[in-house]
């Protein structure tokens, strides 16, 4: 037993895999679109943390006082912020749009509850630990499970239009940190994270630039994976162009640049959310749409795989 939480806890990540599949003992939950975040609680004080340590606290106060208020002294929570649609899916791209959605936390682990570390018990242990300790209201939910078979689960979330589904070892414990074969995601809608290495000059009506030069990491390597033009909003076009201005450099940072005129290189700092038709044998986009900045998630993360995960 510690009295105090564990501080500076990154979350246990899912492992990308192609198609549905069904385990006896597993359980198969919505995947949300949004901010992953760990949500510490120590007293009157609570601390809102991304996957990179990053305090975000000050961003969702509503959030914070909400989990303030749960009656347990002590908590680690492991969960996502998202804005929901009308329909009730999360799409990453309502942040920073004009919405009179609120964000809400959707809880999906407890790792840490009234001075006691629950990492090492398995998940259905935690997750009843769970369901005592946050009751869903106000800006805070429990995460969904869609069916009791794999299967089931991954075509509901398809007719609804959801990211994809998370499939659980209930018997899994939680390896902080780390990306493991225990959780394992399919997505049924294809976003993925790619890297800014660049952008166009802006043609026509379009100010600041024409569209951004995306990769991901293969190694060391940057690689080339398509031009995004399409997604972006007048405040968002001088948004980038704001944050483009201190990562200009004199020479692309793909090792397979592509013949583009008039472009302007960067730094491979930024990690852009992508929606797209398909990826070619070779990797590249197919009719790439810009969904939003991902400020939970660092260039390096981002890994050039079959899926791009």
């Amino acid at each position: 037993m510690s009295a105090r939480p564990p501080a500076g806890v990154r979350p246990m990540l899912a492992t990308l895999v192609e198609a549905p599949f069904h385990e006896r003992g597993w359980v198969y939950e919505e995947k949300y679109d949004g901010i992953r975040i760990v949500a510490t609680k120590n007293g009157a004080r609570v601390r809102l943390t991304t996957r990179n340590l990053i305090d975000r606290t000050a961003a969702f106060p509503h959030i914070a006082s909400a989990i303030a208020r749960l009656p347990a002294a002590t908590l680690v929570l492991d969960g996502e912020i998202v804005i929901f649609d009308a329909a009730g899916v999360s799409r990453f791209q309502l942040f920073g749009a004009d919405t009179p959605r609120k964000p809400v936390y959707v809880v999906f682990d407890l790792l840490f509850a009234r001075g006691h570390d629950l990492r090492r018990r398995p998940l259905t242990e935690r997750r009843a630990a769970l369901q005592k300790e946050v009751a869903p209201a106000g800006p805070l939910r429990l995460a969904r499970r869609l069916a009791a078979d794999g299967f089931a689960a991954f075509e509901a979330a398809r007719e609804r239009g959801l990211e994809g589904i998370v499939a659980k070892d209930g018997t899994s414990v939680y390896e902080t940190g780390k990306r493991s074969m225990a959780w394992r995601k399919v997505k049924v809608r294809a976003e993925e994270e790619f890297v800014v290495g660049g952008y166009t000059a802006p043609a026509g009506a379009r100010t600041h630039f024409g569209a951004i030069l995306v990769g991901a990491f293969d190694g060391d390597r940057l690689r080339y994976a398509g031009k995004v033009g399409t997604g972006f909003t007048a405040a968002t076009l001088g948004d980038l162009a704001r944050r483009f201005r201190a990562l200009v450099r004199p020479t692309p940072p793909f090792v397979d640049p592509p013949r583009e005129r008039a472009v302007t290189w960067l730094d491979p700092q930024l990690v852009a959310q992508v929606g797209f038709m398909e990826r070619t044998g070779d990797g590249r986009l197919r009719h790439p749409v810009f969904l939003g900045l991902r400020g939970d998630k660092s260039a390096d993360e981002v890994r050039w795989t079959a899926q791009t995960a």
